[in-house]
């Protein structure tokens, strides 16, 4: 299991105080709080680690490399635009301080420097994937390639990076893909390279579908096309990544023209350099799932990511939200798993069974012991984490209790019309 601390950095001071500071990064993991609390900025330091970790199994960079010349500050942070959240030096000391274990490599930035130490786990080489809360930008982008995707670059990286990504998964589109709402479907035309949205009785492109959809689609199909990419047990599948195949391409080449190997030489270095680019696990981290979504389709889309994320047994879900419904729709799929458990121990299971699925579908459920839920404070940049009873997230959180102060305000107003006196 991975993990991380972070202290003075962004909005971040204390940070989680429990655990000596470490927060397990589990399979589905959650963060809420107040708009910039800094529910992203951990997002976004998890993605970056994991990219690197990975980067450093594959033999893409050595640990020299990111531990000179600044370039975890000035290389990688840049990509996720937060390599000015460094706080400033106090006393001749760098004041932030950030830790990330993975199962391979581990990463300490302290004193404004960045040392790198192997570790000797077993590691899943992950598909990393970063989808920004600004993903409805790149519904309306007609054209997006590899060329002018530098454009873009210049001002979002991660943003152009995700764009292409998603221009890559309607190449891999060879039918209607159905959306989790509504029974809405996308078509892609290769030809003029447009992407529609279909119903009963409409056919639109993409661009001018509601802004719902514009968040949802690129979500979905990004999500679905990355999962799609991994490596089976039967074999890796039809849809691989452009770059890893260029990258495998060039290291095949060199390999095949080498003179100075054997044949044998040659079959066992191109086997070692084809696991360098067999994924086996999906780390898809999700800004706001919930963006310009009704509450039922919030449910809808949470459910297809789960699912997505169960379907292999390293994948990982990490979630940014604003949504109480979210909460309450993940505490939904854990009891689910928990009855799931009962039921297969019940004389009368195949009704039972029949019952629940229609509530949670079987491939959304979440194992008791597979999610965490983070909450930061914007005022103090701390965070906590969500109690939970029995298993289950509290009920007892920011989001819920920013509902129940709703309630009881609409409660107050009430109070007062009885108050009011006639004439």
């Amino acid at each position: 299991m991975s993990k991380i601390r972070i202290k003075n950095f962004g909005p971040i001071k204390e940070g989680y105080t429990e655990n000596d500071g470490w927060m397990d990064i589990k399979k589905v993991t959650m963060f809420i709080g107040n708009q910039g609390s800094g529910k992203s900025t951990v997002a976004k330091l998890i993605s970056t680690f994991m990219w690197m970790e990975k980067a450093l199994h594959r033999g893409d960079y050595t640990p020299s490399y990111f531990e000179t010349y600044d370039r975890f500050k000035k290389n990688f942070l840049t990509f996720h635009r937060i390599e000015n959240y460094f706080k400033a030096v106090v006393n001749g000391s760098n004041n932030t301080y950030i830790e990330f274990e993975g199962s391979r490599y581990k990463f300490t930035y302290n004193e404004g420097r960045l040392t790198v130490t192997e570790l000797q786990g077993a590691y899943e080489l992950p598909q990393v994937i970063y989808i920004p809360d600004g993903r409805n930008f790149v519904s309306s982008i007609k054209t997006f390639n590899r060329t002018n995707s530098r454009t873009y670059s210049t001002t979002s990286p991660s943003l152009a990076d995700f764009a292409l990504t998603f221009r890559d998964a309607m190449e891999a589109m060879t039918e209607d893909l159905e959306l989790p709402i509504r029974g809405v479907y996308i078509e892609y035309q290769k030809l003029n390279g447009v992407l529609y949205l279909k119903g009963e009785d409409y056919k639109i492109r993409i661009e001018e579908a509601a802004s719902g959809f514009q968040s949802l689609v690129p979500l979905y199909l990004v999500t679905w096309y990355l999962a799609k990419s991994l490596k089976k047990d039967s074999g890796v599948s039809g849809v691989s990544m452009p770059d890893d195949l260029e990258k495998f391409r060039k290291g095949a080449e060199a390999i095949l023209s080498n003179s100075s190997l054997t044949e044998e030489q040659k079959r066992i270095a191109l086997s070692v350099l084809s696991t360098r680019f067999n994924k086996t696990a999906l780390i898809n981290i999700v800004e706001e799932p919930e963006q310009n979504l009704f509450p039922t389709s919030q449910k809808e889309i949470l459910y297809s990511l789960l699912e997505f994320n169960n379907a292999m047994t390293g994948n990982m879900l990490i979630m940014t939200t604003h949504s109480p419904y979210l909460i309450n729709y993940l505490v939904r799929t854990i009891k689910a798993d928990e009855v799931y458990e009962k039921i297969s121990k019940s004389t009368n299971r195949d009704e039972l069974s029949s019952s629940l699925v229609k509530l949670v579908p079987n491939e959304a459920r979440v194992n008791k012991n597979d999610w965490v839920v983070y909450e930061l404070n914007e005022t103090d940049g701390s965070i906590i984490k969500l109690d939970n009873y029995e298993g289950l997230p509290s009920d007892y959180n920011y989001l819920n209790s920013k509902m129940a102060e709703i309630n009881t305000t609409f409660a107050q107003i009430l109070e007062i019309e009885d108050k009011c006196l006639t004439l």
